[in-house]
């Protein structure tokens, strides 16, 4: 059973390669139905002066992802901004730079997930309230696939919307680094890496893209 939290040295001790290995090998782990066993409650007491965490992800809201357990990660390992979409602005590029040039984490995940419904609905071009200015993020994304993917351009085309939700997931890893110079002389000097995936709802594996 783990019941020690990451402490500085620890995170000091892991290369970007370290924590992506981990991940990955955590959501194996999660696909495998074998999670780690964790004493939660010690893993709090442990984290109250501090924490160490060795990644930041960034996700979707969708409530189909919990992403630490996906990647079977506890208290303290793992920073995790979410919106729907998965998409930085300033806010989430602050909170990126904070858990990376501020806290120590060595790795930025991007976590798009299947059948995304905010990539959906800008596919759709849905104008509704503030959701209307948010799918406005990830219309780049559905640009970009309408020169790719053959068929109508839109939710009814499951092709269509698995290319914009991998497209969204590569342009928003690039406006990151386009956005944040903070992060990318991080990334450019090996302190940092970063990554996308695509989570998939039918067998809980996260794959590279």
């Amino acid at each position: 059973m783990r019941n020690k939290a990451i402490n500085k040295l620890a995170q000091e001790a892991l290369t970007p390669d370290d924590v992506l290995q981990d991940l990955l090998q955590g959501n194996e782990r999660f696909v495998n139905n074998k999670l780690a066993e964790v004493a939660h409650l010690e893993l709090v007491k442990e984290t109250i002066t501090g924490q160490y965490p060795k990644a930041v992800i960034l996700s979707c809201i969708d409530s189909r992802v919990p992403v630490e357990q996906v990647f079977d990660q506890a208290i303290g390992d793992i920073f995790v901004a979410r919106v729907a979409g998965n998409f930085e602005n300033t806010d989430i590029l602050g909170s990126i730079e904070y858990a990376c040039a501020v806290a120590g984490s060595k790795l930025i995940f991007v976590l798009g997930h299947e059948s995304c419904g905010a990539v959906k609905a800008a596919c759709d071009g849905v104008e509704l309230g503030n959701i209307t200015s948010m799918l406005a993020n990830i219309i780049p994304a559905v640009k970009k696939s309408s020169t790719e993917v053959e068929g109508e351009a839109n939710s009814s085309n499951k092709e269509f919307v698995a290319k914009t939700v991998e497209n969204n997931v590569l342009l928003t890893m690039q406006r990151i680094q386009e956005r944040s110079n903070l992060l990318s002389e991080m990334i450019d000097g090996d302190e940092v890496k970063i990554v996308g995936g695509v989570y998939s709802l039918s067998s809980g594996k996260v794959n590279l893209v």
